[in-house]
């Protein structure tokens, strides 16, 4: 396949793109963290600096790592990876059957 993480110069671009995304989904998670904590906030009133933390760090946390998951499935999915190991299964296993 042409555009394939193996050749540098797409890699450099998919990998540039992957962290673009990434930047973008960093501001996500920490506008979702502060919307979590004002919530928190207007629910319960002052809450004590671990709480915070916890919400800032649990919220903001997961958003991103969830981005960063989707993101390399993406990355997988865009570069060919995926059918590149589905071809080499596909020689590895007989019962299945090869797709070109």
């Amino acid at each position: 396949m042409a555009n394939d993480l193996d050749d540098p110069t797409y890699a450099a671009f998919a990998w540039n793109r992957f962290r673009r995304m990434l930047g973008w989904m960093a501001l996500v998670s920490i506008v979702a963290a502060l919307v979590a904590l004002a919530g928190i906030w207007w629910w319960i009133g002052t809450m004590t600096i671990v709480i915070a933390l916890a919400t800032l760090g649990g919220v903001g946390g997961s958003v991103l790592l969830g981005a960063a998951l989707m993101g390399l499935v993406f990355l997988s999915a865009g570069s060919g990876h995926d059918a590149a190991v589905d071809s080499f299964n596909a020689d590895r296993d007989p019962g299945r059957e090869r797709r070109d």
